[in-house]
Protein backbone atom coordinates (compact mmCIF):
# COMPACT_ATOMS: atom_id res chain seq x y z
CA UNK A 1 0.00 0.00 0.00
CA UNK A 2 2.83 2.42 0.85
CA UNK A 3 4.26 1.84 -2.67
CA UNK A 4 1.17 3.28 -4.30
CA UNK A 5 1.38 6.84 -5.59
CA UNK A 6 -0.57 9.28 -3.47
CA UNK A 7 -1.91 12.76 -4.19
CA UNK A 8 -3.82 15.47 -2.36
CA UNK A 9 -6.58 17.28 -4.26
CA UNK A 10 -6.99 20.83 -2.97
CA UNK A 11 -4.75 23.70 -1.93
CA UNK A 12 -6.68 25.14 1.00
CA UNK A 13 -5.69 24.87 4.65
CA UNK A 14 -6.52 21.18 5.03
CA UNK A 15 -4.94 20.21 1.73
CA UNK A 16 -1.77 22.11 2.63
CA UNK A 17 -1.59 20.49 6.07
CA UNK A 18 -2.08 17.01 4.63
CA UNK A 19 0.67 17.51 2.05
CA UNK A 20 3.03 18.62 4.81
CA UNK A 21 2.02 15.63 6.93
CA UNK A 22 2.45 13.09 4.14
CA UNK A 23 5.95 14.28 3.23
CA UNK A 24 7.09 12.83 6.56
CA UNK A 25 6.37 9.30 5.31
CA UNK A 26 6.45 9.17 1.51
CA UNK A 27 9.12 10.15 -1.01
CA UNK A 28 6.78 11.98 -3.37
CA UNK A 29 3.33 13.50 -2.90
CA UNK A 30 1.19 14.61 -5.81
CA UNK A 31 -0.69 17.85 -5.21
CA UNK A 32 -3.39 19.48 -7.30
CA UNK A 33 -3.66 23.24 -6.84
CA UNK A 34 -6.07 25.48 -8.66
CA UNK A 35 -3.76 28.28 -9.83
CA UNK A 36 -0.38 28.52 -11.54
CA UNK A 37 0.52 31.34 -9.14
CA UNK A 38 0.14 29.00 -6.16
CA UNK A 39 2.22 26.34 -7.87
CA UNK A 40 5.03 28.77 -8.72
CA UNK A 41 5.09 30.23 -5.22
CA UNK A 42 5.25 26.84 -3.53
CA UNK A 43 8.11 25.74 -5.75
CA UNK A 44 10.09 28.94 -5.14
CA UNK A 45 9.41 29.53 -1.46
CA UNK A 46 8.20 26.22 0.01
CA UNK A 47 5.01 27.78 1.35
CA UNK A 48 1.38 28.18 0.30
CA UNK A 49 0.93 31.89 -0.52
CA UNK A 50 -2.69 31.99 0.66
CA UNK A 51 -3.31 29.33 3.31
CA UNK A 52 -1.17 28.36 6.32
CA UNK A 53 1.66 30.57 5.11
CA UNK A 54 3.72 29.63 8.16
CA UNK A 55 3.76 25.93 7.18
CA UNK A 56 7.13 24.94 5.74
CA UNK A 57 6.80 22.57 2.78
CA UNK A 58 9.43 20.50 0.97
CA UNK A 59 9.11 21.32 -2.77
CA UNK A 60 11.52 18.58 -3.84
CA UNK A 61 9.13 15.97 -2.39
CA UNK A 62 5.99 17.43 -4.02
CA UNK A 63 4.71 16.86 -7.58
CA UNK A 64 2.55 19.96 -7.79
CA UNK A 65 0.20 20.35 -10.76
CA UNK A 66 -2.74 22.47 -11.92
CA UNK A 67 -4.13 19.74 -14.20
CA UNK A 68 -6.66 17.80 -12.11
CA UNK A 69 -7.23 15.11 -14.74
CA UNK A 70 -3.51 14.41 -14.88
CA UNK A 71 -3.15 14.19 -11.09
CA UNK A 72 -6.04 11.72 -10.92
CA UNK A 73 -4.71 9.68 -13.82
CA UNK A 74 -1.15 9.42 -12.48
CA UNK A 75 -1.87 8.57 -8.82
CA UNK A 76 -3.41 5.59 -7.06
CA UNK A 77 -4.59 7.06 -3.74
CA UNK A 78 -6.48 10.33 -4.10
CA UNK A 79 -7.10 12.41 -0.99
CA UNK A 80 -9.81 14.99 -1.66
CA UNK A 81 -9.53 18.11 0.46
CA UNK A 82 -11.55 20.71 -1.40
CA UNK A 83 -14.83 22.23 -0.13
CA UNK A 84 -17.77 19.95 -0.82
CA UNK A 85 -19.60 22.80 -2.54
CA UNK A 86 -16.93 22.81 -5.26
CA UNK A 87 -16.20 19.08 -5.52
CA UNK A 88 -18.62 18.21 -8.33
CA UNK A 89 -17.80 21.27 -10.45
CA UNK A 90 -14.06 20.66 -10.09
CA UNK A 91 -14.36 17.07 -11.32
CA UNK A 92 -16.79 17.90 -14.13
CA UNK A 93 -14.79 20.90 -15.33
CA UNK A 94 -11.67 18.74 -15.45
CA UNK A 95 -13.51 16.23 -17.62
CA UNK A 96 -12.77 13.34 -15.27
CA UNK A 97 -15.14 10.39 -15.77
CA UNK A 98 -13.09 7.39 -14.69
CA UNK A 99 -11.84 6.46 -11.23
CA UNK A 100 -11.22 2.79 -11.97
CA UNK A 101 -8.57 1.30 -9.70
CA UNK A 102 -8.36 4.42 -7.56
CA UNK A 103 -8.62 4.56 -3.78
CA UNK A 104 -10.62 7.63 -2.78
CA UNK A 105 -10.01 9.17 0.63
CA UNK A 106 -12.25 12.05 1.63
CA UNK A 107 -10.92 14.73 3.94
CA UNK A 108 -14.02 16.77 3.09
CA UNK A 109 -16.32 17.36 6.05
CA UNK A 110 -19.40 18.32 4.14
CA UNK A 111 -22.01 17.22 1.65
CA UNK A 112 -22.16 17.56 -2.14
CA UNK A 113 -25.05 20.03 -2.55
CA UNK A 114 -25.96 19.17 -6.14
CA UNK A 115 -26.87 15.64 -5.03
CA UNK A 116 -27.54 15.92 -1.25
CA UNK A 117 -24.96 13.17 -0.84
CA UNK A 118 -22.02 12.67 1.47
CA UNK A 119 -18.76 12.29 -0.44
CA UNK A 120 -18.68 8.48 -0.18
CA UNK A 121 -22.14 8.20 -1.72
CA UNK A 122 -21.26 10.77 -4.37
CA UNK A 123 -18.28 8.80 -5.68
CA UNK A 124 -20.13 5.48 -5.45
CA UNK A 125 -23.34 6.65 -7.13
CA UNK A 126 -21.84 8.91 -9.79
CA UNK A 127 -18.52 7.21 -10.62
CA UNK A 128 -19.18 3.60 -9.56
CA UNK A 129 -16.31 3.62 -7.04
CA UNK A 130 -16.74 0.60 -4.78
CA UNK A 131 -17.39 1.40 -1.13
CA UNK A 132 -14.42 -0.82 -0.27
CA UNK A 133 -12.25 1.69 -2.15
CA UNK A 134 -13.57 4.74 -0.31
CA UNK A 135 -12.17 6.02 2.97
CA UNK A 136 -12.89 8.92 5.31
CA UNK A 137 -10.49 11.08 7.31
CA UNK A 138 -12.15 12.16 10.54
CA UNK A 139 -10.98 14.35 13.42
CA UNK A 140 -10.72 15.79 15.92
CA UNK A 141 -8.17 17.81 14.03
CA UNK A 142 -7.61 21.36 12.79
CA UNK A 143 -5.37 21.99 9.81
CA UNK A 144 -3.67 24.85 11.64
CA UNK A 145 -2.43 22.65 14.48
CA UNK A 146 -1.36 19.88 12.10
CA UNK A 147 0.73 22.40 10.17
CA UNK A 148 2.29 23.56 13.45
CA UNK A 149 3.05 19.92 14.31
CA UNK A 150 1.06 20.03 17.52
CA UNK A 151 0.10 16.65 18.93
CA UNK A 152 -3.08 15.59 17.14
CA UNK A 153 -5.31 12.59 16.47
CA UNK A 154 -6.91 11.41 13.23
CA UNK A 155 -9.28 8.57 12.41
CA UNK A 156 -9.18 6.71 9.10
CA UNK A 157 -12.43 4.91 8.25
CA UNK A 158 -12.69 2.15 5.63
CA UNK A 159 -15.08 -0.76 5.43
CA UNK A 160 -12.01 -3.00 5.43
CA UNK A 161 -10.05 -2.72 8.68
CA UNK A 162 -6.80 -3.87 7.10
CA UNK A 163 -6.97 -1.19 4.40
CA UNK A 164 -7.73 1.42 7.05
CA UNK A 165 -4.58 0.36 8.91
CA UNK A 166 -2.46 0.61 5.76
CA UNK A 167 -3.73 4.10 4.93
CA UNK A 168 -3.28 5.19 8.56
CA UNK A 169 0.42 4.35 8.27
CA UNK A 170 0.80 7.08 5.67
CA UNK A 171 -0.21 9.74 8.19
CA UNK A 172 1.35 8.44 11.40
CA UNK A 173 4.20 10.61 12.72
CA UNK A 174 5.62 11.66 16.08
CA UNK A 175 2.94 14.37 16.34
CA UNK A 176 0.04 12.54 14.65
CA UNK A 177 -1.63 9.61 16.43
CA UNK A 178 -3.87 7.43 14.28
CA UNK A 179 -6.87 5.20 14.90
CA UNK A 180 -9.12 3.32 12.51
CA UNK A 181 -12.82 2.71 12.05
CA UNK A 182 -15.11 0.77 9.72
CA UNK A 183 -18.02 3.24 10.09
CA UNK A 184 -17.57 5.28 6.90
CA UNK A 185 -21.16 6.58 6.77
CA UNK A 186 -21.35 7.37 10.48
CA UNK A 187 -18.04 9.21 10.63
CA UNK A 188 -18.82 11.20 7.51
CA UNK A 189 -22.32 12.23 8.57
CA UNK A 190 -21.11 13.07 12.07
CA UNK A 191 -18.36 15.23 10.57
CA UNK A 192 -20.92 17.01 8.42
CA UNK A 193 -23.44 17.60 11.23
CA UNK A 194 -20.84 18.91 13.68
CA UNK A 195 -20.18 21.80 11.27
CA UNK A 196 -23.82 22.79 11.61
CA UNK A 197 -23.54 22.57 15.39
CA UNK A 198 -20.42 24.73 15.30
CA UNK A 199 -22.38 27.41 13.45
CA UNK A 200 -25.06 27.23 16.14
CA UNK A 201 -22.46 27.59 18.86
CA UNK A 202 -20.87 30.49 17.03
CA UNK A 203 -24.23 32.23 16.81
CA UNK A 204 -24.56 31.85 20.58
CA UNK A 205 -21.12 33.38 21.05
CA UNK A 206 -22.04 36.26 18.78
CA UNK A 207 -25.23 36.84 20.75
CA UNK A 208 -23.33 36.90 24.03
CA UNK A 209 -24.41 33.55 25.47
CA UNK A 210 -22.00 32.19 28.05
CA UNK A 211 -20.23 28.92 28.73
CA UNK A 212 -23.18 27.49 30.65
CA UNK A 213 -25.54 27.64 27.70
CA UNK A 214 -22.90 26.45 25.27
CA UNK A 215 -22.28 23.36 27.39
CA UNK A 216 -25.99 22.47 27.29
CA UNK A 217 -26.08 23.12 23.56
CA UNK A 218 -23.19 20.71 22.91
CA UNK A 219 -24.69 17.96 25.08
CA UNK A 220 -27.92 18.23 23.13
CA UNK A 221 -25.96 18.33 19.88
CA UNK A 222 -24.35 14.99 20.70
CA UNK A 223 -27.81 13.53 21.25
CA UNK A 224 -28.90 15.01 17.92
CA UNK A 225 -26.02 13.35 16.09
CA UNK A 226 -26.68 10.04 17.82
CA UNK A 227 -30.39 10.12 16.96
CA UNK A 228 -29.67 10.76 13.30
CA UNK A 229 -26.99 8.07 13.00
CA UNK A 230 -29.04 5.46 14.86
CA UNK A 231 -32.08 6.12 12.67
CA UNK A 232 -30.41 6.45 9.28
CA UNK A 233 -27.32 4.20 9.67
CA UNK A 234 -28.04 1.77 12.49
CA UNK A 235 -24.95 -0.21 13.47
CA UNK A 236 -22.83 -0.67 16.55
CA UNK A 237 -20.73 2.43 17.26
CA UNK A 238 -19.44 4.28 20.29
CA UNK A 239 -20.55 7.86 19.77
CA UNK A 240 -18.30 8.96 22.62
CA UNK A 241 -15.26 8.00 20.52
CA UNK A 242 -13.02 10.79 19.29
CA UNK A 243 -14.22 10.71 15.67
CA UNK A 244 -17.71 11.64 16.87
CA UNK A 245 -17.74 13.68 20.08
CA UNK A 246 -14.09 14.76 19.82
CA UNK A 247 -14.60 16.18 16.36
CA UNK A 248 -17.75 17.95 17.56
CA UNK A 249 -16.00 19.55 20.53
CA UNK A 250 -12.98 20.87 18.67
CA UNK A 251 -15.12 22.31 15.87
CA UNK A 252 -17.68 23.90 18.19
CA UNK A 253 -15.22 25.47 20.62
CA UNK A 254 -12.01 26.27 18.75
CA UNK A 255 -11.19 29.71 17.40
CA UNK A 256 -9.64 27.90 14.41
CA UNK A 257 -13.10 26.61 13.42
CA UNK A 258 -14.36 28.44 10.35
CA UNK A 259 -17.92 27.22 11.01
CA UNK A 260 -17.86 28.61 14.55
CA UNK A 261 -16.43 31.85 13.18
CA UNK A 262 -19.15 31.97 10.53
CA UNK A 263 -21.82 31.58 13.20
CA UNK A 264 -20.21 34.24 15.40
CA UNK A 265 -20.48 36.80 12.62
CA UNK A 266 -24.13 35.88 12.06
CA UNK A 267 -24.84 36.21 15.78
CA UNK A 268 -23.27 39.66 15.77
CA UNK A 269 -25.68 40.78 13.07
CA UNK A 270 -23.64 40.35 9.89
CA UNK A 271 -25.48 39.23 6.78
CA UNK A 272 -24.51 35.94 5.16
CA UNK A 273 -22.98 37.78 2.20
CA UNK A 274 -20.95 40.06 4.46
CA UNK A 275 -19.83 37.10 6.57
CA UNK A 276 -18.56 35.19 3.56
CA UNK A 277 -16.72 38.26 2.28
CA UNK A 278 -15.14 38.84 5.68
CA UNK A 279 -14.00 35.24 6.15
CA UNK A 280 -12.76 34.55 2.60
CA UNK A 281 -13.10 30.84 3.39
CA UNK A 282 -15.87 28.29 2.99
CA UNK A 283 -17.90 27.27 6.01
CA UNK A 284 -19.12 23.78 5.09
CA UNK A 285 -21.99 23.95 7.57
CA UNK A 286 -23.72 26.68 5.59
CA UNK A 287 -24.33 24.30 2.68
CA UNK A 288 -24.70 21.21 4.86
CA UNK A 289 -27.65 22.47 6.89
CA UNK A 290 -29.83 22.94 3.80
CA UNK A 291 -28.91 19.51 2.47
CA UNK A 292 -29.51 17.81 5.81
CA UNK A 293 -32.96 19.36 6.08
CA UNK A 294 -33.77 17.93 2.65
CA UNK A 295 -32.44 14.49 3.61
CA UNK A 296 -34.36 14.54 6.88
CA UNK A 297 -37.68 15.04 5.13
CA UNK A 298 -37.61 11.30 4.54
CA UNK A 299 -36.40 10.26 7.99
CA UNK A 300 -38.12 12.84 10.23
CA UNK A 301 -35.46 12.65 12.94
CA UNK A 302 -35.85 15.26 15.70
CA UNK A 303 -33.07 17.79 14.93
CA UNK A 304 -33.91 21.02 16.78
CA UNK A 305 -30.43 22.57 16.57
CA UNK A 306 -30.15 21.85 12.85
CA UNK A 307 -33.60 23.32 12.31
CA UNK A 308 -32.68 26.46 14.25
CA UNK A 309 -29.57 27.04 12.15
CA UNK A 310 -31.55 26.46 8.96
CA UNK A 311 -34.24 28.94 10.03
CA UNK A 312 -31.61 31.60 10.70
CA UNK A 313 -29.55 31.06 7.54
CA UNK A 314 -32.26 30.26 4.99
CA UNK A 315 -35.58 31.50 6.40
CA UNK A 316 -34.34 34.84 7.65
CA UNK A 317 -35.44 34.32 11.24
CA UNK A 318 -33.71 36.59 13.75
CA UNK A 319 -30.88 34.79 15.60
CA UNK A 320 -32.12 36.33 18.84
CA UNK A 321 -35.62 34.95 18.38
CA UNK A 322 -34.54 31.54 17.06
CA UNK A 323 -32.05 30.89 19.86
CA UNK A 324 -34.65 31.77 22.47
CA UNK A 325 -37.00 29.26 20.90
CA UNK A 326 -34.24 26.67 20.75
CA UNK A 327 -33.40 27.18 24.42
CA UNK A 328 -36.89 25.96 25.34
CA UNK A 329 -36.25 22.68 23.48
CA UNK A 330 -32.94 21.84 25.15
CA UNK A 331 -32.48 19.95 28.40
Amino acid sequence: MIDKKIAVIGSGSWGTALVKLLTHNVDRVGWWVRSQETKDYVMRHGRNPVYLQYAELVPEKIDICTDLARVIRENDILIFAIPSAFLHKSIVNAGVTNFDGKIIVSAIKGIVPEFNQIVANYFHNNYQVKYNDIGIIAGPCHAEEVAMQKLSFLTIAFLDEERAQHIAELFSTWFMKMKTSTDIAGTEYAAMIKNIIAIANGICVGLGYGDNFQAVLIVNAMREIRRFLEDVFPQYRKVMDTEYVGDLLVTAYSNFSRNRTFGTYIGRGYSIKATMAEMKMVAEGYYAVKCLMEINKEHQVYLPITEAVYNILYEGVSPVVEMRLLADKLN
